[in-house]
């Protein structure tokens, strides 16, 4: 049996254990120094478009509630109005009657949109060659890169009455020539016309993303079991797709609800008041009649209409938003 000697554990001595800690420490300063220059280097990316945030937007809906209180015209000192302007516009049938043709303009301009942007989505989705899906994608979104004062004027020469190819294409057929822009169904026919053309084309390319985000194997699993075109879509696009059709639908209320150009240009808001809509009063009140406090109180009016129109959609998404 061999006696195995025993050494006692010397201790570390002072000196190294005063290097590892002084080690740490410095490693620890380094640390701090990375992340305090992380998160300096966060601030300055985020800076600009916090500042623009704040300046051209927080600022100017500050602005427009404290002038909303007064009564101003640019000539005179604002003068103090408190809630008479909203007592104001709250009775004027004017107002009243724009907001109504701002929310049936974005009901049925904005499902139009949707649906037309959904079914083209899914037939360039298809099988054709990549360049030919390349030009499609062009060709639908190249509308949105236009001006819509300037759509609007190839429009109203489109629609006119008497000379326009609209009602020449209709004559050909046998249709009669349609007043688009001399009557209340017509105007707003054609200003929701002319909107759709412009604008499908961003919720086109939304829709075409969230297709390509769709696992192929679930139709191709669907389509083993027999389902057919239409009713994979119902039962396997729509709900797949649904997080972007919130998107589509949440930027197209908004962008419908601030509609100017085409009821401006095409029909002047005419004929009587059939399509003139809530940006419209607040341009003609404050740059044709100088009352900045009383557009004010529409544009508060509208903004507030905005947040909660879009705070019911987020709400209904709940029930009807699948994410993957």
């Amino acid at each position: 049996m061999t006696n195995t000697e025993i050494r006692p554990v010397r201790p570390e001595p002072t000196r190294t254990r005063k290097t590892r800690q002084t080690r740490k420490a410095s490693e620890s300063t380094t640390t701090t120094a990375r992340t305090r220059g992380a998160r300096l280097l966060a601030v300055l990316f985020l800076a600009p478009t916090v500042v623009g945030i704040v300046v051209f937007t927080v600022v100017p809906i500050v602005g427009s509630v404290v002038l909303s209180l007064f009564q101003w015209d640019v000539i005179e000192d604002p003068r103090w109005a408190g809630v008479a302007n909203y007592r104001g516009i709250l009775t004027d049938s004017t107002v009243l009657v724009s907001f109504r043709n701002t929310l049936v303009f974005m009901v049925l301009a904005v499902a139009l949109q949707l649906l037309i942007a959904l079914v083209l989505a899914i037939a360039v989705n298809g099988r054709m060659p990549t360049w030919l899906r390349s030009v499609f994608r062009s060709a639908f979104f190249f509308p949105l890169v236009l001006s819509a004062a300037s759509i609007s004027v190839v429009m109203k020469y489109l629609f006119n009455q008497d000379f326009g190819p609209v009602n020449w294409l209709l004559g050909t057929v046998g249709i009669p020539s349609v007043p688009w822009l001399t009557s209340e169904n017509g105007a707003m026919s054609a200003v929701i016309l002319a909107y759709v053309w412009q604008q499908f084309g961003f919720s086109f390319l939304l829709f075409v993303g969230g297709l390509n985000n769709i696992p192929k194997e679930v139709h191709e699993a669907a389509s083993l079991d027999g389902a057919s075109g239409v009713r994979k879509h119902l039962a396997i696009t729509l709900p797949l797709l649904s997080p972007t059709l919130l998107v589509a639908s949440v930027v197209g209320i908004i962008n419908a609800l601030q509609v100017f150009e085409q009821p401006y240009v095409l029909t002047a808001g005419g004929p009587g008041d059939s399509t003139r809509t809530v940006v419209m009063v607040i341009y003609e009140t404050a740059f044709e009649q100088l009352r900045f406090g009383e557009a004010s109180a529409v544009g508060v009016l509208l903004f507030v209409l905005i947040m909660a129109v879009t705070a019911l959609q987020f709400r209904l998404s709940r029930r009807y938003v699948h994410y993957q």
